[in-house]
This record gives structure tokens, C-alpha cells and sequence, in this order.
């Protein structure tokens, strides 16, 4: 995404689209540049959001039927036995989309300003951070309240370690393996093991099934 023009002083934040007729939230859906603080509706969005979060969050291990219905309530598709543990972190929970017998460890989160599409069979360790917004490197613009989204997808049977990162824009492709502690910043091919910061490709897995990574 090009940067936009820089804006005038944020009391007067201008409009790097101006004389675009689409409301701040229909631009974040199409992942162009908007400011949440000027769109009710991005507002009322969040606020749903994070009170679901909250209250998937507060359940107890012990309350399985009221884990599935918040997280139903909150996601926007969960497949078939998929399981999160809390807690959960989400920006409104509805663009995030979860396969079948998906796993998740404590404390995901899965910032969905654009959406997050997550296969099945898929594992994500503890505190695993799923980015989709972005900012401009003009600080007066992010001074402004600027900001836009990319998209992330996470292909069938990926299994991403302890502490990774996955930054906007990025989509893993099926069966790759994330070493713990990577941050993810270019898409990675199917059915390799990606380790480091950037992350890099170290090998292929076709040559290694049923070995432990």
C-alpha cells in the first residue's frame, strides 16, 4: 500500500482519500487507509468485540458449552472442534475465521482489522500474535490516527511455535512449520520449517515426515 500524503496537524487531521464517498468502516473493509475514531459503526464494532472477549475470558475450564456459544457469538466461523484457551485478544473477532480441529494456546491474539482466515488441523502455540493492521512511517500521519489493514491466512496443518509473530499481509502456506519466537514478515511456502527473525525457510518437511521438527 503507497504512503498517503502527508496531512496537516492532528486537530485538523485532513483526509489522504479526499472526496471519497465510503465511510471510514466500508475503507478498513477494503483495506485502504481510515481512522477509527470518525465511524460510529468501527466503534460499536469494537466494543462488541472486546466484551465478548472478556467474557469468553472469565469461563472456567469447567464450562464447555458456554466457551462454544461466546466463541461462536464472537468468531467469525470456528469449525468443528476446534478449541482456544484463554485468554483470547481480538480488535472485533468477526474477521477472524477458524477451521475444523484448530488449536489454540493461551493468550492468542488475532488483531482482525482485515480478516484472518485460519485453516483446519491447524496448531498455534502460547502467545502467538496474528498483526493485520499497519501504520504509516510518517509520524504526523500516525499522530493523525491513520491506519490500514492486510489480510493473513493460515493454510491446513500449519503449526505455529511458542511467541510467534505474523505480521499484515502474510499468508503460510499448508503443512509449514514456525519455529518459536520467528516473526513472520513475507509469505512462506507449503511444508517447510521457518525459524528466525525475519523468519527464513531452513528446509522442506518432504523429506522428514513423522520426524519430530
Amino acid at each position: 500500500m503507497s504512503e498517503p500524503a502527508p496531512s496537516p496537524p492532528a486537530d485538523r487531521p485532513g483526509d489522504p482519500l479526499a472526496g471519497d464517498p465510503r465511510s471510514m468502516a466500508q475503507r478498513m473493509r477494503d483495506g485502504d487507509w481510515y481512522r477509527a475514531v470518525d465511524d460510529p459503526e468501527i466503534t460499536e464494532a469494537a466494543h462488541r468485540g472486546i466484551e465478548l472477549a472478556e467474557a469468553y475470558n472469565a469461563t472456567s475450564s469447567r464450562q464447555e458449552a458456554l466457551r462454544t456459544e461466546l466463541l461462536h457469538r464472537l468468531l467469525g466461523a470456528v469449525g468443528e472442534g476446534t478449541a482456544i484457551r484463554p485468554p483470547l485478544h481480538v480488535d472485533y473477532g468477526t474477521n477472524l475465521r477458524m477451521g475444523a480441529r484448530c488449536f489454540a494456546n493461551f493468550g492468542l491474539t488475532a488483531l482482525d482489522v482485515a480478516a484472518i482466515t485460519i485453516g483446519d488441523d491447524v496448531q498455534i502455540g502460547p502467545h502467538v500474535q496474528l498483526l493485520t493492521p499497519t501504520h504509516p512511517l510518517d509520524p504526523d500521519l500516525r499522530r493523525a490516527g491513520w491506519e490500514a489493514a492486510e489480510p493473513i491466512t493460515v493454510e491446513d496443518g500449519v503449526w505455529l511455535g511458542g511467541g510467534v509473530v505474523v505480521c499484515p499481509g502474510v499468508t503460510i502456506g499448508a503443512g509449514t512449520v514456525v519455529g518459536a519466537g520467528s516473526v513472520v514478515t513475507r509469505d512462506l511456502p507449503p511444508r517447510v520449517l521457518a525459524v528466525g527473525s525475519p523468519a527464513r525457510v531452513v528446509r522442506s518437511l518432504d523429506d522428514d515426515a513423522g520426524r519430530p521438527a
